[in-house]
């Protein structure tokens, strides 16, 4: 029998998304099904047979392809890879219970937890010098994923210390002046190049998810001029990117002497003054968690109206385009990783409305988009974990004695979860890359999967 919590949550879609109640369960079951498990280890374990820990990282597979494209260490998606990894531990260690519930696999068989420590641990060994890097903006992307997830998770002291020491690195970058964290040192198009730090200070939506991680560091060393940086970032880029409608621009220039805007530019946008999907997404997401450090209702508004910005311009499919303003009148690729980013700023939302007493609709709209990515972007056939048995030869007992074994079946699709992806498709960038898989949808798939189990929302959503 169904409640009726359950009849909201999977039924109360808008546009045109009425299913049945099985087909909603059935579509969300993939969030928690063996597949995204064995398709982050089929991909790991290749690793272990390495005699020195990974120096590149999974980051995209190209469109049509089937294999990870790597990337170097010191590169902005290096961290998200290891940070699955840790999202699954986390399954593992929390919710095994919850997930068990759910009765989609009960027969297969799955790494020990001992196994996925490992992997943590082999998968990151070669990544915390990157905490020193003083050239990127990107600290956060690299280094929470699994560095806090490592102290949070494990009582790494070292994971703490990477944490702490890449916030006072990015917090290096900001600029008094400006009122902001320098986003890129150089940024060179068909269309425009910039490479002069002393003319021009460019700022990214992108840097909004950067900022969680100086909250979290100034909250543990109590600095107060840390926390100040990332506030005065966030109430900048409220000026700065957002637009009146709540559209985000995504690069805004400005003069690093005086702090004006010298103008307002897109780098993987469809045009200087439309909306790409995954900038919006980055500003729901990162004004959502800049109002939960400091409860500023301001940044939690400004979370709101980007969010329905965003829900406003979606198509009836609830799976974002790579821009909201890419014409419409012929094809164009989606985004999956705008959608379950976005997905995840609005459950952190959902979550603010409904502690200060308020209804909130944003949990149904990330459903809603969150069910979409799962009806049509899961890449198929999925992999699955499958049981064995060793037997072993014993002195007294012959072959009596048996060990149970796994191995990953990844057949012959490709190894990220999800498909649909866009890097970047701007006509004037360097290299375009459209509809493919790509190693940060997959992290925040898994993270708003983890987040509806702490929610106590996961295992609600899915029956069998």
């Amino acid at each position: 029998m169904t409640t009726t919590t359950e009849n909201s949550l999977v039924s109360g879609n808008s546009n045109g998304m009425d299913p049945s109640h099985e087909d909603a369960w059935r579509d969300f079951q993939e969030l928690y099904s063996a597949n995204v498990f064995a398709k982050i280890w089929g991909v790991a374990e290749r690793a272990f047979s390495r005699s020195t820990p990974p120096v590149l990282f999974p980051e995209y597979t190209k469109p049509g392809g089937v294999g990870y494209v790597y990337r170097e260490l010191e590169f902005w998606t290096s961290g998200f890879f290891p940070g699955c990894l840790y999202l699954l531990l986390e399954r593992q260690r929390k919710y095994t219970h919850k997930v068990r519930r759910m009765g989609l696999s009960p027969t297969e068989p799955e790494p020990h937890e001992l196994q996925l420590e490992f992997a943590c641990k082999w998968w990151t060994a070669s990544l915390y010098p990157n905490a020193t890097l003083t050239y990127t903006h990107d600290l956060g992307f690299m280094i929470v994923p699994w560095a806090r997830a490592a102290w949070e998770l494990q009582n790494d002291t070292r994971g703490y210390d990477t944490v702490i020491t890449a916030a006072k690195s990015l917090a290096g970058r900001y600029s008094p002046a400006v009122g902001c964290i320098r986003s890129w040192d150089v940024c060179v198009t068909k269309r425009y190049s910039f490479t002069d730090l002393d003319k021009d200070f460019l700022v990214i939506i992108d840097n909004m998810m950067n900022l969680d991680m100086l909250f979290w560091a100034a909250a543990r060393l109590k600095d107060d001029n840390m926390y100040a940086i990332a506030l005065n970032h966030a109430k900048k880029s409220q000026l700065s990117h957002v637009r009146a409608d709540a559209s985000t621009a995504h690069v805004v220039v400005f003069d690093p002497a005086s702090g004006a805007i010298k103008s307002t530019i897109t780098n993987q946008g469809y045009a200087d003054d439309s909306c790409w999907s995954r900038g919006q997404a980055w500003a729901i997401a990162g004004f959502a968690q800049t109002y939960g450090w400091t409860q500023d209702n301001s940044f939690l508004e400004t979370a709101k109206a980007c969010a329905d910005y965003f829900v406003e311009h979606l198509p009836a499919s609830g799976v974002p385009p790579w821009d909201f303003q890419a014409p419409k009148d012929e094809p164009q690729p989606t985004d999956t990783s705008a959608a379950v980013i976005a997905s995840y700023g609005m459950l952190l939302i959902h979550e603010a409305e409904t502690a200060a007493g308020r209804q909130s609709a944003y949990l149904q709209h990330a459903l809603r988009i969150v069910r979409a990515v799962c009806a049509s972007h899961v890449n198929t056939p999925p992999a699955r974990f499958v049981a064995g048995d060793e037997f072993i030869d014993t002195p007294e007992m012959g072959s009596l004695g048996h060990q149970k074994t796994m191995r990953t079946e990844m057949g012959d699709g490709a190894e990220t979860i999800l498909n649909g992806a866009t890097i970047n498709n701007y006509e004037f960038a360097p290299r375009r890359w459209a509809n493919h898989g790509l190693v940060y949808a997959d992290y925040f798939f898994l993270l708003v999967g983890n987040k509806l189990l702490k929610m106590g929302i996961g295992e609600v959503l899915v029956r069998t």
